[in-house]
């Protein structure tokens, strides 16, 4: 599939067309869409230059919240390692 976008609204956004790409990437793995791999290829970037701008972002690379703490609370239960 392919999309274009307009040299107008590139303008309008005051963006290169390599910035719009990394700003979809970014929406998209921060929103859960894709995974850092395919954000990374969707942004023409490696993967290193993906993470490193996830971190000029501050945007995490992983999210951690309870309902994993839980499943990791119950899973050390499991293990009588708590």
């Amino acid at each position: 599939m392919s999309i274009v976008i307009s040299d107008e609204i590139l303008q309008a956004a005051q963006l290169t067309d390599a910035e719009f790409r990394q700003e979809i990437a970014l929406y998209l793995f921060q929103s859960g869409r894709l995974t850092v791999g395919y954000a990374s290829q969707f942004a023409a970037m490696s993967l290193n230059d993906f993470r490193r701008l996830l971190r000029q972002r501050k945007i995490p690379l992983y999210t951690y919240d309870i309902p994993d703490f839980e499943l990791d609370l119950q899973n050390l239960q499991a293990l009588s390692r708590l």
